[in-house]
């Protein structure tokens, strides 16, 4: 048992640290399975943004020295739930869980991208001015 969870957390561990390696692997297993572009690319984003957020709080750790990086994600989906559920209420009357979940994906995988391109520079820029 501890092997089989000693193989998964380095496969996590690997797609975490290139997240757009797990977005090209989903997208060309979802598209050999349904031959849907469209389909292809929201399950790509999808399961891209949960190596994401592992990264993108990984890289808070390790450039900034704090491990707020994981909660903060949290913290931003939690409060974007909240908005997009808020937003639901007032115009339907109800809300749709599958279509907020859908929804903080989606825009979490803008967000997050955005933020590891940046983390990713900023790395970058600590190490050649410690060098």
């Amino acid at each position: 048992m501890n092997g089989l969870l000693a193989v998964l957390q380095a496969i996590y561990t690997f797609l975490a640290l290139v997240p757009f390696v797990s977005f090209f692997a989903v997208w060309g297993i979802a598209y050999w399975l349904t031959r849907d572009k469209k389909r292809s690319t929201h399950a790509a984003i999808d399961v891209t943004t949960i190596f994401l957020i592992g990264s993108v709080s990984v890289m808070t750790r390790q450039l900034f020295g704090t491990g707020f990086g994981l909660w903060a994600v949290v913290l931003l989906f939690l409060i974007a739930g909240g908005l997009i559920g808020n937003l639901q209420n007032r115009t339907k009357g109800r809300i749709n869980l599958y279509k907020i979940v859908k929804s903080l994906l989606r825009l979490g995988f803008v967000v997050l991208s955005a933020s590891y391109v940046l983390l990713l520079f900023i790395g970058i820029g600590k190490y050649i001015v410690s060098s």
